[in-house]
């Protein structure tokens, strides 16, 4: 993952997060990138996908 500013990178919740503060998971697209983050931890870690890894990634859990 190339470096990119986490902070102004557009992040999006899941629309299947509640507004409980569950289980929550963010994402944003930046520089072809899809970045995942858990929303309840805005400045920890987040995970960086190539747009081909994403789709194939939410291929595999949509046939779940």
């Amino acid at each position: 993952m190339t470096d990119v500013n986490l902070t102004t990178a557009g992040w999006r919740k899941s629309s299947y997060s509640g507004g409980t503060g569950g289980e929550c998971v963010e994402v944003a697209a930046v520089e072809g990138q899809l970045l995942v983050r858990d929303s309840k931890d805005p400045d920890g870690p987040c995970l960086g996908l190539t747009l081909v890894a994403a789709r194939d990634l939410v291929g595999r859990l949509r046939a779940q």
